[in-house]
C-alpha cells in the first residue's frame, strides 16, 4: 500500500471512529446512514481502498433555489446606450445619440444589471440565493428508508401533501405564479421535486488495478454509472490514487409535486393525493431493488478482493482444460508407463510357458500311471 493512501486512510478512519452520537460531516444528515454502516465497515477493512463519501439512497422532497436573474435583450441595449452616453467613443467614432435614444437610457446602477447583483450572493428581489440545499434550495423532506404508513408520523395528516409540507388549498392566491411565462410572475416562481436515488459510494483506492476491482464489482451489481476518476497522478512526484463513484441512474426518478410563490408566502401541492400516494408506492419498490444491488455489490466486492490486485485480469482456465505443452507432457507419460507395463508382462511370459510345458510332458509319459498305493 502507498505510504500517502495510507495517510488518507489512516485519517478516514479516525474520523469515522468517533462516536456517533459525536460524530458530524458535512452531509445534510451530519452522519454516515444506518443503512450501509456494516457496509462501509466490511469496505474500509479491505486493503488498498476506503470510503470518503456515501448515502444509502433517499427519497426527498425539494425545494428549488432562486434562479439567477437574466439579462433581457432590452437590457443590454439600455446598458450599452448609457456606456456611450457616459464614456467619449459616441464621439471617437462620430457618432451622436438622438434625443429620443437618450431619454430611453435609465439612470446607472446595479439594478439595470441583475447579472452583478446574482454575483452578490443575492437575488434582484433582494432575497439570499445561497440557503440550504443544492443551488440555494431547501430539502422539505429526506428519508433514507421507505417510508411508513402516513399514521405512522402521528398529526393530522389527510395525505402525503401536508407530511411533505405543502398546503392543499390555493396557497399562491392566484394561478398566475403556476402558469406564468419567463417573464413577470412566473419568472420568480421556485418548484418542488419529489425525488428517488439510489445509493451512491464514493471510494478513495490505493492503485488503478484497486480501482478496477471496485469499478468491476459495482457494474456487476448493477451500478451501471460507476467509473473512476483521478487514475493519473496530477504531478511526476505523486502518485496516483484514483477516486471510484459507484452509482447508477436507472433507479432514480424525479417528479414535479408543487411550487412556491413568488413572495414565498406559501407551498402549494399541485398533484392529486392519489397521485402522491403512486410515487410513494414507486419509492418502496426503488428501494426494495436499491437494497438487492447492494448487497450484491457487497459479495461481488467481497470475492474480487479474496484475490490478489490484478489478478480478476488474468485469464481463468475450465477446469479440466489443459494447454498444448501440458497435454504433450501428459502424452509422455502415459506413453512411458505403458511401455513399462508392456515390459513387465513380456519378462513374465516365458516363465509362464516353461511352467506349462513341463506339466504337458508329464501327462504324456507311458512310465508314470496312476494306481492306489497300500
Amino acid at each position: 500500500m502507498t505510504t500517502t493512501f495510507s495517510q488518507k486512510k489512516i485519517k478516514i478512519l479516525s474520523q469515522l471512529s468517533v462516536p456517533d452520537t459525536e460524530y458530524a460531516d458535512a452531509s445534510p444528515k451530519g452522519s454516515v446512514d444506518s443503512g450501509i454502516r456494516d457496509l462501509i465497515d466490511e469496505i474500509n477493512a479491505l486493503e488498498g481502498i476506503v470510503t470518503t463519501s456515501s448515502c444509502a439512497g433517499r427519497v426527498s422532497v425539494y425545494l428549488e433555489g432562486h434562479k439567477k436573474a437574466t439579462t433581457t435583450k432590452s437590457t443590454k441595449w439600455q446598458h450599452e446606450l448609457r456606456r456611450m452616453r457616459d464614456t467619449d467613443v459616441s464621439k471617437e467614432c462620430g457618432l451622436s445619440l438622438p434625443d429620443s435614444a437618450k431619454d430611453t437610457i435609465p439612470p446607472s446602477g446595479e439594478e439595470l444589471l441583475p447579472e452583478i447583483a446574482a454575483s452578490k450572493g443575492t437575488t434582484t428581489d433582494g432575497s439570499s440565493s445561497t440557503a440550504g440545499g443544492k443551488g440555494g434550495g431547501d430539502w422539505l423532506f429526506v428519508s433514507h428508508d421507505p417510508l411508513p404508513p402516513l399514521a405512522s408520523f402521528g398529526g393530522d395528516y389527510s395525505d402525503w401533501a401536508g407530511l411533505f409540507g405543502l398546503d392543499r388549498e390555493d396557497a399562491l392566491g392566484t394561478t398566475d405564479t403556476v402558469t406564468g411565462d419567463d417573464h413577470g410572475a412566473g419568472q420568480s416562481k421556485r418548484l418542488i421535486h419529489f425525488k428517488f436515488e439510489p445509493m451512491i459510494l464514493h471510494v478513495l483506492t490505493a492503485s488503478q488495478e484497486h480501482a478496477q476491482m471496485v469499478v468491476q464489482a459495482g457494474m456487476n451489481a448493477g451500478f451501471r454509472e460507476t467509473g473512476a476518476v483521478s487514475l493519473l497522478a496530477r504531478h511526476h512526484n505523486e502518485e496516483a490514487n484514483p477516486m471510484v463513484a459507484v452509482r447508477s441512474t436507472g433507479l432514480s426518478f424525479e417528479s414535479l409535486i408543487g411550487v412556491e410563490s413568488a413572495s414565498g408566502g406559501g407551498r402549494c401541492c399541485i398533484v392529486s393525493p392519489e397521485y402522491l400516494h403512486l410515487l410513494v408506492q414507486v419509492s418502496h419498490e426503488r428501494f426494495a431493488e436499491n437494497r438487492k444491488r447492494i448487497e450484491r455489490f457487497r459479495a461481488a466486492l467481497k470475492t474480487a478482493f479474496a484475490k490478489p490486485p490484478g489478478a480478476e485480469n488474468k485469464k481463468t482456465t475450465p477446469e479440466g482444460w489443459e494447454d498444448s505443452n501440458a497435454r504433450r507432457e501428459r502424452k509422455r507419460l502415459e506413453g512411458l508407463k505403458r511401455r513399462e507395463e508392456l515390459r513387465k508382462k513380456e519378462e513374465e511370459s516365458p516363465a509362464k510357458e516353461a511352467t506349462t510345458t513341463t506339466d504337458e510332458e508329464q501327462s504324456q509319459d507311458p512310465d508314470l500311471g496312476f494306481g492306489v498305493f497300500l
